[in-house]
């Protein structure tokens, strides 16, 4: 090429150089930064006061005058309440281990079948996630009580597992989808039965997401209002219906202690969710499985 040409080549790139220009102060958008701040404080100032106040040395829910565990004390030593907190981690357990199982197999059924009713059936797997807790709550009441069914621990069980059977199917079918049929071919085309391929194949590439999908599924439990408000007996009573009894006779520095003791527990649950993937050698974090981002 000759200079001539040369020249005429480096003009267009030096008209785009000059053309892009550093961004000014006047481009950044400073109002974003503001509305993120304000949106963060109101979500986690009224958790950070009801946390302070479950420290006070005085009944007062205004003025904080120090830092006791009185209200923690008085918490266990509620057997009411620790009634409650223990039928709350009974249902939470429960529903775990039943939604997982469930969830589960509803996702190997949807993932692996091939019929024309397969795009329906995973429609309606998503129903009960857009559906308002509050009309799943009241069927679930009307359905016991056309049935006759007594409300107890029980029913509060049924009614949640039911409920928490699409969070599981959608995080396991994500992944079982991923996975694809492959790996399970080449183990049987080695000598393993179909069982055995989904035995030694299939459910440790899965785990990661039933685990962390099964912990999700606790936590979203224990702290759940409608479905328990619904479908619980007189006693014991879930530890947040339980709260919600209390609260219409007047608040309580007590009530602060039990919700923030929900906090740390729905915040530790969370937290094993995320990372027990990773510390028991999968490569991605429970986030990453929940999150659709796994490699």
């Amino acid at each position: 090429m000759s200079a001539t040409g040369t020249v005429v080549a480096r003009r267009p790139l030096a008209r785009l150089r000059r053309r892009a220009r550093p961004a000014r102060e006047f481009d950044r958008p400073r109002f974003l930064v503001v509305i993120t701040l304000l949106f963060y404080v109101l979500l986690f100032a009224p958790i950070v006061v009801v946390a302070l106040f479950s420290f006070n040395t005085t009944k007062s829910l205004q003025v904080f005058q120090g830092f006791s565990l009185r209200w923690y004390r008085e918490f266990f030593g509620d057997s009411s309440l620790v009634s409650s907190l223990e039928a709350s981690l009974e249902i939470s357990a429960v529903t775990m281990v039943a939604a997982t199982a469930l969830g589960t197999s509803l996702a190997f059924g949807l993932v692996r079948s091939r019929t024309r009713w397969s795009p329906a059936a995973n429609i309606l797997m998503l129903v009960p996630l857009v559906t308002p807790e509050i009309v799943a709550g009241v069927g679930a009441l009307l359905l016991f009580t056309q049935l006759n069914v007594h409300l107890s621990l029980l029913t509060v069980m049924i009614a949640q597992t039911t409920f928490s059977i699409s969070y599981v199917t959608v995080v396991v079918r994500a992944r079982l989808a991923a996975l694809g049929t492959e790996q399970e071919y080449a183990a049987m085309d080695l000598g393993a039965t179909r069982i055995g391929a989904l035995r030694l194949v299939t459910l440790p590439a899965l785990w990661p997401a039933i685990l962390s999908s099964g912990l999700l599924v606790f936590a979203l439990t224990f702290d759940d209002f409608v479905l328990s408000f619904f479908t619980s007996g007189v006693s014991p009573q879930p530890l947040p219906v339980r709260i919600y009894s209390a609260i219409r006779f007047g608040i309580r520095p007590t009530i602060n202690a039990v919700g923030t003791f929900m906090l740390v527990i729905s915040l530790a649950v969370i937290a094993l969710a995320v990372l027990l993937p990773r510390w028991l050698g999968s490569r991605e974090t429970g986030f990453d499985v929940l999150t659709g981002s796994e490699g």
